[in-house]
C-alpha cells in the first residue's frame, strides 16, 4: 500500500548534485566512508519523517507517496522542488565598509550571516562586495537513491522517533514511555539524558511535537529519579551473594 500523509516512516538516502556527483547530504555510514565525506561526529541512521509535513525536499516527499515499504528508488529532482530557482534579486551589492563595520572581513566564498538572511561572498573588489542571499544548491538538480526502510505504526514507538528528534545522541530505547486512558504521557528519562547539552529546550520541543503528531496526549511529564542510597533489601542481598562467591 503506498504511504500516505501523516505516515511516520524511516527513511535512508543519499542525496548528489547532479552535474558534479558532490554529495549534499546522506544517512548511510558506509557510503559517508566510501566517498570520504564521513564526520567522526556525524549520525548515521534511517531519518525520520513525518509525510506532510515537508521536512524534506518537495520533490523527495512527492516519490515517497508513491512508494511502498521497502522499495528503493534513484530519482532525480529539479532545481524548483529541490533547492529552489536562482533569483538574482537576492544578489545585493554592499559598501565594503559596512562588512568590516560588523567585524567581517570580506573574502571571497565565505558565509556570513546578515540581517537579511546568510549570504555567500561572490566578489569583492574596487571597496564592493556581492552578496548572493540565494541557497548555495539553487538552480541545482538533485539525483537521490531513497528507500523507505520501515513504516512506523505504534505509537510509543512514534513517541521515541520524536524524543530521538530532540536528543540524538542518546539511545532512544532507554527511554520509557507511558500513556494513560487520560492522556497523560510520561517520559522517564535515562540518567545519562540529565546532563545532555540543551535538555531544557529539547523538552519544550518534545512537548510541542508529542502535541502536534501524537492525538489524545493532554499532558507529558518528564520524570528524572535520582537514587541516593541503596535500598537495605538489595544490599543485604548482594552481601549475601558476595559472601557466597567468596
Amino acid at each position: 500500500m503506498p504511504l500516505q500523509k501523516g505516515d511516520f516512516i524511516l527513511v535512508d538516502y543519499v542525496m548528489r548534485v547532479k552535474d558534479t556527483n558532490e554529495i549534499v547530504d546522506l544517512t548511510i555510514e558506509e557510503v559517508a566512508k566510501k566517498e570520504k565525506v564521513y564526520r567522526e561526529d556525524g549520525i548515521y541512521e534511517p531519518a525520520l519523517i513525518v509525510l506532510g509535513e515537508g521536512w524534506i525536499l518537495k520533490g523527495m516527499e512527492e516519490e515517497l507517496y508513491k512508494m511502498e515499504v521497502g522499495e528503493s528508488r534513484t530519482i532525480e529532482i529539479p532545481p524548483d522542488k529541490a533547492f529552489g530557482e536562482r533569483d538574482p534579486s537576492k544578489v545585493k551589492i554592499v559598501n565594503a565598509r559596512e562588512l568590516t563595520r560588523r567585524g567581517i572581513t570580506p573574502r571571497v566564498g565565505t558565509r556570513v550571516e546578515l540581517d537579511e538572511g546568510v549570504a555567500v561572498i561572490r566578489r569583492a573588489e574596487g571597496g564592493r562586495v556581492v552578496l548572493d542571499f540565494n541557497h548555495p544548491l539553487a538552480g541545482r538538480a538533485i539525483v537521490c537513491e531513497i528507500k523507505v526502510v520501515k513504516k512506523i505504526e505504534d505509537v510509543k514507538e512514534k513517541i521515541k522517533e520524536l524524543i530521538h528528534l530532540r536528543v540524538k545522541r542518546i539511545d532512544k530505547e532507554k527511554f520509557k514511555v507511558e500513556l494513560s486512558e487520560d492522556g497523560v504521557l510520561t517520559i522517564e528519562l535515562p540518567p545519562e539524558a540529565y546532563t545532555y547539552e540543551g535538555l531544557q529546550y529539547a523538552k519544550r520541543g518534545i512537548a510541542i511535537d508529542i502535541a502536534r503528531y501524537i492525538p489524545g496526549v493532554n499532558t507529558v511529564k518528564f520524570v528524572e529519579t535520582y537514587t541516593l542510597r541503596q535500598p537495605k533489601a538489595e544490599k543485604a542481598k548482594e552481601e549475601k551473594t558476595e559472601g557466597k562467591s567468596g
